[in-house]
Protein backbone atom coordinates (compact mmCIF):
# COMPACT_ATOMS: atom_id res chain seq x y z
CA UNK A 1 0.00 0.00 0.00
CA UNK A 2 1.42 3.36 -1.04
CA UNK A 3 1.67 6.27 1.37
CA UNK A 4 -1.38 8.05 -0.14
CA UNK A 5 -3.37 4.81 0.15
CA UNK A 6 -2.26 4.47 3.76
CA UNK A 7 -3.37 8.05 4.43
CA UNK A 8 -6.77 7.40 2.80
CA UNK A 9 -7.28 4.16 4.70
CA UNK A 10 -6.43 5.87 7.99
CA UNK A 11 -8.77 8.77 7.20
CA UNK A 12 -11.65 6.36 6.51
CA UNK A 13 -10.97 4.41 9.68
CA UNK A 14 -10.86 7.59 11.75
CA UNK A 15 -14.21 8.75 10.33
CA UNK A 16 -15.75 5.33 11.06
CA UNK A 17 -14.32 5.24 14.58
CA UNK A 18 -15.59 8.75 15.31
CA UNK A 19 -19.05 7.78 14.06
CA UNK A 20 -19.00 4.72 16.33
CA UNK A 21 -18.18 6.88 19.35
CA UNK A 22 -20.93 9.34 18.43
CA UNK A 23 -23.38 6.48 18.04
CA UNK A 24 -22.83 5.38 21.62
CA UNK A 25 -23.55 8.90 22.87
CA UNK A 26 -26.64 9.22 20.67
CA UNK A 27 -28.31 6.40 22.63
CA UNK A 28 -28.80 8.90 25.46
CA UNK A 29 -30.09 11.80 23.35
CA UNK A 30 -33.76 12.58 23.87
CA UNK A 31 -36.35 12.83 21.14
CA UNK A 32 -36.92 16.46 22.14
CA UNK A 33 -33.26 17.33 21.47
CA UNK A 34 -33.27 15.56 18.09
CA UNK A 35 -36.41 17.47 17.11
CA UNK A 36 -34.84 20.73 18.23
CA UNK A 37 -31.86 20.00 15.98
CA UNK A 38 -34.16 19.29 13.04
CA UNK A 39 -36.21 22.46 13.48
CA UNK A 40 -33.26 24.75 14.10
CA UNK A 41 -31.42 23.17 11.16
CA UNK A 42 -34.41 23.97 8.97
CA UNK A 43 -34.25 27.61 10.05
CA UNK A 44 -30.49 27.69 9.50
CA UNK A 45 -30.83 26.25 5.99
CA UNK A 46 -33.29 29.00 5.06
CA UNK A 47 -30.94 31.60 6.53
CA UNK A 48 -28.02 30.03 4.69
CA UNK A 49 -29.54 30.28 1.20
CA UNK A 50 -26.79 32.60 -0.19
CA UNK A 51 -23.96 30.29 0.93
CA UNK A 52 -25.73 27.19 -0.33
CA UNK A 53 -26.51 28.75 -3.71
CA UNK A 54 -22.90 29.90 -4.08
CA UNK A 55 -21.69 26.36 -3.44
CA UNK A 56 -24.31 24.95 -5.77
CA UNK A 57 -23.15 27.28 -8.54
CA UNK A 58 -19.72 25.62 -8.37
CA UNK A 59 -21.34 22.22 -8.84
CA UNK A 60 -23.47 23.41 -11.76
CA UNK A 61 -20.44 24.92 -13.46
CA UNK A 62 -18.55 21.62 -13.20
CA UNK A 63 -21.51 19.41 -14.14
CA UNK A 64 -20.95 19.26 -17.93
CA UNK A 65 -17.44 17.99 -17.28
CA UNK A 66 -18.90 14.99 -15.46
CA UNK A 67 -21.05 14.12 -18.47
CA UNK A 68 -24.35 14.88 -16.73
CA UNK A 69 -27.46 15.10 -18.90
CA UNK A 70 -29.78 18.12 -18.79
CA UNK A 71 -32.19 16.09 -16.63
CA UNK A 72 -29.40 15.15 -14.21
CA UNK A 73 -28.24 18.76 -13.99
CA UNK A 74 -31.80 19.85 -13.26
CA UNK A 75 -31.89 17.46 -10.28
CA UNK A 76 -28.63 19.00 -9.10
CA UNK A 77 -29.78 22.62 -9.32
CA UNK A 78 -30.82 24.38 -6.11
CA UNK A 79 -32.81 27.59 -5.77
CA UNK A 80 -34.50 29.31 -2.85
CA UNK A 81 -37.69 27.30 -3.35
CA UNK A 82 -35.87 23.97 -3.39
CA UNK A 83 -33.84 24.86 -0.31
CA UNK A 84 -37.07 25.77 1.45
CA UNK A 85 -38.36 22.33 0.43
CA UNK A 86 -35.29 20.71 2.02
CA UNK A 87 -35.91 22.68 5.22
CA UNK A 88 -39.59 21.76 5.22
CA UNK A 89 -38.69 18.08 4.91
CA UNK A 90 -36.61 18.36 8.10
CA UNK A 91 -39.54 19.96 9.91
CA UNK A 92 -41.83 17.18 8.74
CA UNK A 93 -39.40 14.55 10.06
CA UNK A 94 -39.38 16.34 13.42
CA UNK A 95 -43.16 15.80 13.64
CA UNK A 96 -42.90 12.04 13.16
CA UNK A 97 -43.02 9.81 16.26
CA UNK A 98 -39.59 9.00 17.65
CA UNK A 99 -39.19 5.22 17.24
CA UNK A 100 -36.39 4.85 19.78
CA UNK A 101 -37.53 3.37 23.07
CA UNK A 102 -40.89 2.26 21.71
CA UNK A 103 -42.10 -1.04 23.17
CA UNK A 104 -42.89 -3.32 20.24
CA UNK A 105 -44.44 -5.97 22.45
CA UNK A 106 -44.34 -7.06 26.07
CA UNK A 107 -45.44 -9.80 28.41
CA UNK A 108 -45.16 -11.00 31.99
CA UNK A 109 -43.92 -14.55 32.52
CA UNK A 110 -45.43 -16.92 35.12
CA UNK A 111 -42.37 -16.33 37.33
CA UNK A 112 -43.05 -12.57 37.33
CA UNK A 113 -40.34 -11.53 34.86
CA UNK A 114 -41.46 -8.61 32.70
CA UNK A 115 -40.26 -9.02 29.10
CA UNK A 116 -40.28 -5.99 26.79
CA UNK A 117 -39.10 -5.89 23.18
CA UNK A 118 -37.87 -2.31 22.69
CA UNK A 119 -36.83 -0.46 19.53
CA UNK A 120 -33.18 0.70 19.37
CA UNK A 121 -30.96 2.30 16.69
CA UNK A 122 -28.90 0.22 14.28
CA UNK A 123 -25.80 2.23 15.25
CA UNK A 124 -23.70 3.65 12.40
CA UNK A 125 -25.03 3.99 8.84
CA UNK A 126 -22.68 4.36 5.87
CA UNK A 127 -24.81 5.95 3.15
CA UNK A 128 -23.54 6.16 -0.45
CA UNK A 129 -25.82 8.09 -2.76
CA UNK A 130 -26.31 9.94 -6.02
CA UNK A 131 -25.80 13.61 -6.73
CA UNK A 132 -29.06 15.21 -5.53
CA UNK A 133 -28.19 17.69 -2.73
CA UNK A 134 -31.55 17.27 -0.98
CA UNK A 135 -30.67 13.63 -0.29
CA UNK A 136 -27.79 14.85 1.91
CA UNK A 137 -30.17 16.62 4.28
CA UNK A 138 -32.85 13.91 4.13
CA UNK A 139 -30.39 11.13 4.99
CA UNK A 140 -28.79 13.06 7.82
CA UNK A 141 -32.21 13.88 9.27
CA UNK A 142 -33.71 10.42 9.07
CA UNK A 143 -30.58 8.73 10.44
CA UNK A 144 -30.18 11.06 13.39
CA UNK A 145 -33.90 11.09 14.21
CA UNK A 146 -33.74 7.28 14.42
CA UNK A 147 -30.74 7.53 16.75
CA UNK A 148 -28.05 6.55 14.24
CA UNK A 149 -24.77 8.23 13.45
CA UNK A 150 -24.32 8.61 9.71
CA UNK A 151 -21.37 8.77 7.33
CA UNK A 152 -22.46 10.46 4.10
CA UNK A 153 -20.64 9.70 0.87
CA UNK A 154 -22.34 11.74 -1.82
CA UNK A 155 -21.52 11.96 -5.50
CA UNK A 156 -18.72 14.26 -6.62
CA UNK A 157 -21.22 16.12 -8.80
CA UNK A 158 -22.82 17.69 -5.70
CA UNK A 159 -19.74 17.89 -3.48
CA UNK A 160 -19.85 21.66 -2.89
CA UNK A 161 -23.61 21.74 -2.27
CA UNK A 162 -23.49 18.79 0.11
CA UNK A 163 -20.61 20.33 2.05
CA UNK A 164 -22.50 23.61 2.46
CA UNK A 165 -25.59 21.77 3.74
CA UNK A 166 -23.67 19.51 6.13
CA UNK A 167 -21.66 22.42 7.50
CA UNK A 168 -24.94 24.06 8.51
CA UNK A 169 -26.32 20.83 10.03
CA UNK A 170 -23.12 20.24 12.01
CA UNK A 171 -23.00 23.83 13.28
CA UNK A 172 -26.54 23.52 14.61
CA UNK A 173 -25.76 20.09 16.09
CA UNK A 174 -22.88 21.56 18.07
CA UNK A 175 -25.02 24.46 19.25
CA UNK A 176 -27.87 22.29 20.57
CA UNK A 177 -25.70 19.55 22.08
CA UNK A 178 -25.92 16.70 19.56
CA UNK A 179 -22.80 14.48 19.92
CA UNK A 180 -19.84 15.49 17.78
CA UNK A 181 -19.45 13.47 14.54
CA UNK A 182 -23.03 12.20 14.62
CA UNK A 183 -23.24 13.48 11.03
CA UNK A 184 -20.11 13.34 8.87
CA UNK A 185 -19.61 14.00 5.17
CA UNK A 186 -16.72 12.16 3.55
CA UNK A 187 -14.32 14.87 2.42
CA UNK A 188 -12.71 12.96 -0.44
CA UNK A 189 -14.24 12.03 -3.79
CA UNK A 190 -11.68 9.24 -4.28
CA UNK A 191 -13.62 6.10 -5.24
CA UNK A 192 -11.14 4.00 -3.25
CA UNK A 193 -12.54 5.53 -0.06
CA UNK A 194 -15.77 3.58 -0.51
CA UNK A 195 -13.81 0.32 -0.49
CA UNK A 196 -12.03 1.28 2.72
CA UNK A 197 -15.31 2.15 4.48
CA UNK A 198 -16.87 -1.14 3.39
CA UNK A 199 -14.27 -3.06 5.43
CA UNK A 200 -15.02 -1.18 8.67
CA UNK A 201 -17.59 -3.63 10.03
CA UNK A 202 -16.20 -3.20 13.55
CA UNK A 203 -17.43 0.41 13.47
CA UNK A 204 -20.14 0.55 10.77
CA UNK A 205 -23.35 -1.42 11.31
CA UNK A 206 -25.04 -1.12 7.91
CA UNK A 207 -24.25 0.19 4.42
CA UNK A 208 -26.99 1.69 2.25
CA UNK A 209 -26.17 2.39 -1.40
CA UNK A 210 -28.57 4.56 -3.41
CA UNK A 211 -27.70 5.00 -7.05
CA UNK A 212 -26.97 2.99 -10.18
CA UNK A 213 -26.90 -0.79 -10.35
CA UNK A 214 -23.10 -0.80 -10.72
CA UNK A 215 -22.64 1.03 -7.41
CA UNK A 216 -25.10 -1.20 -5.60
CA UNK A 217 -23.50 -4.41 -6.90
CA UNK A 218 -20.07 -3.14 -5.90
CA UNK A 219 -21.22 -2.31 -2.38
CA UNK A 220 -22.99 -5.67 -2.06
CA UNK A 221 -19.87 -7.52 -3.19
CA UNK A 222 -17.35 -5.64 -1.05
CA UNK A 223 -19.25 -4.82 2.16
CA UNK A 224 -18.30 -6.73 5.30
CA UNK A 225 -21.40 -5.38 7.06
CA UNK A 226 -25.09 -5.87 6.16
CA UNK A 227 -26.37 -3.92 3.12
CA UNK A 228 -29.88 -2.54 2.59
CA UNK A 229 -30.35 -2.31 -1.17
CA UNK A 230 -32.32 -2.66 -4.35
CA UNK A 231 -30.64 -3.30 -7.68
CA UNK A 232 -33.36 -2.09 -10.04
CA UNK A 233 -37.08 -1.50 -10.38
CA UNK A 234 -38.68 -3.63 -13.10
CA UNK A 235 -42.24 -2.92 -11.91
CA UNK A 236 -45.37 -4.46 -13.48
CA UNK A 237 -49.03 -3.54 -13.88
CA UNK A 238 -51.38 -6.47 -14.58
CA UNK A 239 -54.75 -5.68 -16.20
CA UNK A 240 -57.16 -8.45 -15.25
CA UNK A 241 -60.13 -9.54 -17.36
CA UNK A 242 -62.43 -7.89 -14.80
CA UNK A 243 -60.67 -4.52 -14.88
CA UNK A 244 -62.24 -1.15 -15.58
CA UNK A 245 -60.30 -0.10 -18.67
CA UNK A 246 -60.68 3.60 -17.96
CA UNK A 247 -59.16 3.07 -14.53
CA UNK A 248 -56.49 0.77 -15.97
CA UNK A 249 -55.49 3.37 -18.55
CA UNK A 250 -55.11 6.08 -15.93
CA UNK A 251 -53.11 3.81 -13.63
CA UNK A 252 -50.76 2.54 -16.36
CA UNK A 253 -50.10 6.00 -17.78
CA UNK A 254 -49.43 7.43 -14.33
CA UNK A 255 -47.26 4.46 -13.33
CA UNK A 256 -45.15 4.78 -16.46
CA UNK A 257 -45.19 8.44 -17.41
CA UNK A 258 -45.54 10.57 -14.27
CA UNK A 259 -41.76 10.22 -13.77
CA UNK A 260 -39.91 7.74 -15.94
CA UNK A 261 -36.46 7.77 -14.37
CA UNK A 262 -37.45 6.45 -10.95
CA UNK A 263 -37.38 2.99 -9.44
CA UNK A 264 -41.16 2.69 -8.90
CA UNK A 265 -42.14 3.54 -12.49
CA UNK A 266 -43.94 0.79 -14.42
CA UNK A 267 -41.63 -0.91 -16.92
CA UNK A 268 -43.79 -3.93 -17.82
CA UNK A 269 -47.47 -4.24 -18.70
CA UNK A 270 -49.28 -7.59 -18.45
CA UNK A 271 -52.76 -8.03 -19.95
CA UNK A 272 -55.35 -10.83 -19.66
CA UNK A 273 -56.01 -12.41 -23.06
CA UNK A 274 -59.81 -12.18 -22.71
CA UNK A 275 -59.70 -8.37 -22.87
CA UNK A 276 -56.49 -7.88 -24.85
CA UNK A 277 -58.22 -6.94 -28.10
CA UNK A 278 -59.90 -4.01 -26.37
CA UNK A 279 -57.42 -3.18 -23.60
CA UNK A 280 -54.21 -3.05 -25.62
CA UNK A 281 -55.39 -0.52 -28.23
CA UNK A 282 -56.82 1.67 -25.47
CA UNK A 283 -54.14 1.43 -22.80
CA UNK A 284 -51.11 1.01 -25.02
CA UNK A 285 -52.47 3.66 -27.35
CA UNK A 286 -52.46 6.10 -24.44
CA UNK A 287 -48.83 5.22 -23.75
CA UNK A 288 -47.90 5.78 -27.40
CA UNK A 289 -49.50 9.23 -27.18
CA UNK A 290 -47.00 9.92 -24.36
CA UNK A 291 -44.10 8.94 -26.62
CA UNK A 292 -43.55 5.46 -25.18
CA UNK A 293 -41.95 2.75 -27.35
CA UNK A 294 -43.79 -0.57 -27.05
CA UNK A 295 -41.81 -3.80 -26.83
CA UNK A 296 -44.61 -6.29 -27.31
CA UNK A 297 -45.22 -10.01 -27.62
CA UNK A 298 -46.77 -11.51 -30.76
CA UNK A 299 -50.39 -10.52 -30.04
CA UNK A 300 -49.41 -7.01 -28.97
CA UNK A 301 -47.51 -6.51 -32.22
CA UNK A 302 -50.57 -7.69 -34.17
CA UNK A 303 -52.75 -5.14 -32.38
CA UNK A 304 -50.24 -2.26 -32.34
CA UNK A 305 -48.59 -1.53 -35.68
CA UNK A 306 -45.76 0.51 -34.20
CA UNK A 307 -44.84 -2.07 -31.52
CA UNK A 308 -41.36 -3.58 -31.59
CA UNK A 309 -41.16 -7.38 -31.10
CA UNK A 310 -40.08 -8.01 -27.50
CA UNK A 311 -37.02 -10.10 -26.72
CA UNK A 312 -36.47 -12.16 -23.60
CA UNK A 313 -34.23 -9.38 -22.33
CA UNK A 314 -36.96 -6.76 -22.84
CA UNK A 315 -39.23 -8.42 -20.28
CA UNK A 316 -36.56 -8.02 -17.61
CA UNK A 317 -35.47 -4.50 -18.52
CA UNK A 318 -35.73 -1.43 -16.32
CA UNK A 319 -36.05 1.18 -19.07
CA UNK A 320 -35.92 4.32 -16.89
CA UNK A 321 -37.22 6.15 -19.94
CA UNK A 322 -39.79 5.98 -22.78
CA UNK A 323 -39.99 2.22 -23.19
CA UNK A 324 -42.21 -0.56 -21.82
CA UNK A 325 -42.66 -4.30 -22.39
CA UNK A 326 -46.14 -5.76 -22.96
CA UNK A 327 -47.12 -9.39 -22.38
CA UNK A 328 -50.50 -11.07 -22.93
CA UNK A 329 -51.29 -13.94 -20.53
CA UNK A 330 -54.07 -16.53 -20.27
CA UNK A 331 -55.08 -15.96 -16.62
CA UNK A 332 -54.02 -14.49 -13.31
CA UNK A 333 -51.79 -17.47 -12.52
CA UNK A 334 -49.92 -16.93 -15.78
CA UNK A 335 -49.58 -13.25 -14.90
CA UNK A 336 -48.17 -14.16 -11.49
CA UNK A 337 -45.71 -16.60 -13.05
CA UNK A 338 -44.52 -14.04 -15.61
CA UNK A 339 -44.16 -11.26 -13.05
CA UNK A 340 -42.31 -13.34 -10.47
CA UNK A 341 -39.94 -14.54 -13.19
CA UNK A 342 -38.96 -11.12 -14.54
CA UNK A 343 -39.66 -8.81 -11.60
CA UNK A 344 -36.95 -7.15 -9.53
CA UNK A 345 -39.28 -7.62 -6.51
CA UNK A 346 -39.87 -3.89 -6.13
CA UNK A 347 -43.50 -2.93 -6.93
CA UNK A 348 -46.32 -4.65 -8.81
CA UNK A 349 -49.97 -3.67 -9.35
CA UNK A 350 -53.19 -5.37 -10.35
CA UNK A 351 -56.23 -3.64 -11.84
CA UNK A 352 -59.37 -5.68 -11.21
CA UNK A 353 -62.87 -5.49 -9.77
CA UNK A 354 -62.66 -9.09 -8.50
CA UNK A 355 -61.52 -9.14 -4.87
CA UNK A 356 -60.80 -12.87 -4.98
CA UNK A 357 -58.47 -12.40 -7.92
CA UNK A 358 -56.83 -9.44 -6.20
CA UNK A 359 -56.21 -11.45 -3.03
CA UNK A 360 -54.73 -14.33 -5.05
CA UNK A 361 -52.41 -11.91 -6.83
CA UNK A 362 -51.33 -10.19 -3.61
CA UNK A 363 -50.64 -13.49 -1.86
CA UNK A 364 -48.54 -14.94 -4.69
CA UNK A 365 -46.52 -11.93 -5.85
CA UNK A 366 -43.03 -11.80 -4.32
CA UNK A 367 -42.34 -8.06 -4.18
CA UNK A 368 -41.82 -5.39 -1.54
CA UNK A 369 -45.14 -3.67 -2.36
CA UNK A 370 -48.24 -4.86 -4.22
CA UNK A 371 -50.90 -2.37 -5.31
CA UNK A 372 -54.58 -3.11 -5.93
CA UNK A 373 -56.15 -0.59 -8.33
CA UNK A 374 -53.45 2.01 -7.69
CA UNK A 375 -50.32 3.32 -9.38
CA UNK A 376 -46.92 1.75 -8.72
CA UNK A 377 -45.67 5.30 -8.08
CA UNK A 378 -47.17 5.16 -4.58
CA UNK A 379 -44.39 2.88 -3.30
CA UNK A 380 -42.66 5.75 -1.57
CA UNK A 381 -41.94 6.64 2.04
CA UNK A 382 -43.74 9.96 1.89
CA UNK A 383 -46.79 8.47 0.19
CA UNK A 384 -46.91 5.70 2.80
CA UNK A 385 -46.86 8.25 5.61
CA UNK A 386 -43.35 7.31 6.73
CA UNK A 387 -41.92 10.78 6.12
CA UNK A 388 -38.57 10.89 4.37
CA UNK A 389 -37.05 7.60 3.29
CA UNK A 390 -33.45 6.59 2.88
CA UNK A 391 -34.31 4.19 0.05
CA UNK A 392 -36.64 1.38 -1.03
CA UNK A 393 -35.38 -2.07 -0.18
CA UNK A 394 -36.08 -5.21 -2.19
CA UNK A 395 -34.32 -7.33 0.43
CA UNK A 396 -36.32 -9.68 2.63
CA UNK A 397 -34.30 -9.52 5.81
CA UNK A 398 -34.53 -6.62 8.25
CA UNK A 399 -36.14 -4.04 5.96
CA UNK A 400 -38.37 -4.31 2.89
CA UNK A 401 -40.00 -1.53 0.88
CA UNK A 402 -39.60 2.16 1.80
CA UNK A 403 -37.03 2.54 4.57
CA UNK A 404 -38.17 5.19 7.01
CA UNK A 405 -37.39 5.73 10.66
CA UNK A 406 -38.48 2.31 11.94
CA UNK A 407 -36.51 0.52 9.21
CA UNK A 408 -33.33 2.13 10.57
CA UNK A 409 -33.89 0.51 13.95
CA UNK A 410 -33.43 -2.90 15.51
CA UNK A 411 -34.64 -4.06 18.91
CA UNK A 412 -33.45 -5.49 22.15
CA UNK A 413 -35.19 -7.29 24.99
CA UNK A 414 -35.36 -5.58 28.37
CA UNK A 415 -36.11 -7.98 31.19
CA UNK A 416 -37.18 -6.68 34.59
CA UNK A 417 -37.35 -8.89 37.66
CA UNK A 418 -37.37 -8.69 41.44
CA UNK A 419 -34.76 -11.26 42.32
CA UNK A 420 -35.78 -14.24 40.15
CA UNK A 421 -33.14 -16.89 39.56
CA UNK A 422 -33.33 -19.83 37.17
CA UNK A 423 -33.64 -23.24 38.70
Amino acid sequence: MSAPDQDLAQYCRTVAENAHKASAKLQLVSGELKNRWLNESAQALRAGVPAILAANANDIEAAPGYGLTDAQIDRLVLNEERIDGIATALEQISMLPDPIGQTIEGSVRPNGLEINKVRVPLGVVFFIYESRPNVTADAAAICLKSGNAVILRGGKEAAHSSRAIVDILMKVATAVGIPENAVQLVSTTDRAAVGHFLTQDDYIDVAIPRGGEGLIRRVSAEATMPVIKHFDGNCHVYIDQEACLEMATQIVVNSKCQRMGVCNACESLVVHREIAAEAIPQVVGALIEQGITIHGDELTCQLIESAVPATEEDFGTEYLGPGISVKVVDDVDSAIEHINRYSSHHTEAIVTSNIVTARRFVAAIDSSAVMINASTRFNDGGEFGLGAEIGISTDKFHARGPCGLEELTSYKYIVTGNGQIRG
